[in-house]
C-alpha cells in the first residue's frame, strides 16, 4: 500500500470541511502540476493520505483515504487534468507541523521538506509510521 499527503488551504478547503463531507467523501480536484497528477494516476482504492493545512497553519492535520481512483477533472478546460475521491478517516490526536516534520532528522528526505510547493506528494511507509508517531496516534 503506498501512501500520499494532499495540501490545502484551510481558508480554500479544510479538514473540518473534508469530516463534514462524511463517508461521501468529496473530489480533490483542482490540481495542475504534472507531477502531482502523475502521483494521483497511481493512487488506489483504500489507501491513506496525509491532510495537509497549507500556508495559515502548516501542519499535517487528518488522515484521509482514496474511495474513488483517477478520473476527469471537471474543472480544467483544457482536459489534461484529473482528480481522485476522498474521504477523512479521523483527524490526528496532535498535529504535526512543519517545524517538527523538519526537526526531525528521519524526515529529511520527506517530499514535503524537500519539494513543499508540490499539492500531491507520495510518502513512505517510513515517514508515514514516523509522522504518526508524532502525531501521538498507533500504526
Amino acid at each position: 500500500m503506498a501512501y500520499w499527503l494532499f495540501k490545502s488551504e484551510p481558508s480554500t478547503w479544510s479538514f473540518e470541511q473534508q469530516l463534514e463531507a462524511g463517508a461521501e467523501g468529496t473530489f480533490w480536484n483542482g490540481v495542475r502540476n504534472h507531477l502531482a497528477k502523475q502521483q494521483m494516476m497511481a493512487m488506489q482504492l483504500g489507501e491513506r493520505g496525509f491532510f495537509y493545512h497549507s500556508n495559515e497553519e502548516k501542519a499535517i492535520v487528518g488522515v484521509v483515504e482514496v474511495i474513488k481512483r483517477y478520473y476527469p477533472d471537471h474543472t480544467d478546460p483544457s482536459g489534461k487534468f484529473g482528480m481522485v475521491d476522498v474521504r477523512a478517516v479521523s483527524p490526528l490526536k496532535r498535529k504535526v507541523t512543519l517545524a517538527d516534520i523538519k526537526a526531525e532528522p528521519r524526515l529529511a528526505n520527506m517530499v514535503l521538506v524537500k519539494n513543499s510547493r508540490l499539492s500531491v506528494q507520495p510518502v513512505t511507509e517510513s515517514e508515514w509510521r514516523i509522522v504518526m508517531a508524532l502525531a501521538g496516534e498507533a500504526t
